[in-house]
């Protein structure tokens, strides 16, 4: 088991992956192959990932996918319009993570790559109701902690005060790709 974050937030996103993929299930994890895909791979599921096109312009190819089950974890706050991809996901069957806004921290934004931004900062009811009218019935809610072991004001509140928001999601079966 993973004590620390990432590690934390591996542990918290691997057990929600047990508690809802099926053994047969094809994973399409949103983005580019990353540590926790090795995570993913070595508690044998089936991954594919996407290869890092801007899906803001291409969500129309993840129609094309073949894939059961859709993993978007910490991407969907990345995107312009996180709407068009989600009402173009492949399968019906969602687990989304974000990175909660949190009133003592800024939006994230790099200062290394200024294209690694958080074009949103959710609040959970915001996400909520993206995934409703994206036509996502939202079945499983889940929140934690950031897993930080610094010293300091902001590590005691992110200690204290929700980070991360889980919501595994089934798509309304009569919406898909209006």
């Amino acid at each position: 088991m993973y004590k620390i974050y990432p590690e934390k937030r591996y542990n918290e996103t691997l057990d929600l992956l047990k508690k809802f993929v099926a053994p047969n299930d094809i994973i399409l994890d949103l983005g580019v192959r990353n540590p926790f895909t090795k995570v993913m791979e070595e508690n044998n599921y089936k991954i594919i990932n996407t290869k890092g096109e801007d899906l803001d312009y291409h969500y129309h190819d993840l129609r094309n996918i073949d894939a059961t089950f859709v993993t978007a974890l910490e991407i969907l706050e990345h995107l312009v319009n996180p709407m068009e991809v989600l009402r173009n996901l492949p399968g019906d069957k969602l687990l989304a993570t974000i990175p909660m806004r949190l009133w003592f921290a800024p939006a994230y934004r790099s200062k290394i790559d200024p294209r690694d931004v958080h074009y949103h900062e959710f609040e959970d009811w915001q996400f909520d109701m993206l995934l409703e009218k994206a036509g996502w019935k939202i079945i499983h809610r889940h929140k934690w902690t950031h897993g930080s072991n610094k010293i300091g004001i902001r590590p005691i509140l992110r200690k204290i005060t929700p980070r991360y928001y889980a919501v595994y999601a089934e798509r309304i079966s009569d919406f898909k790709f209006k």
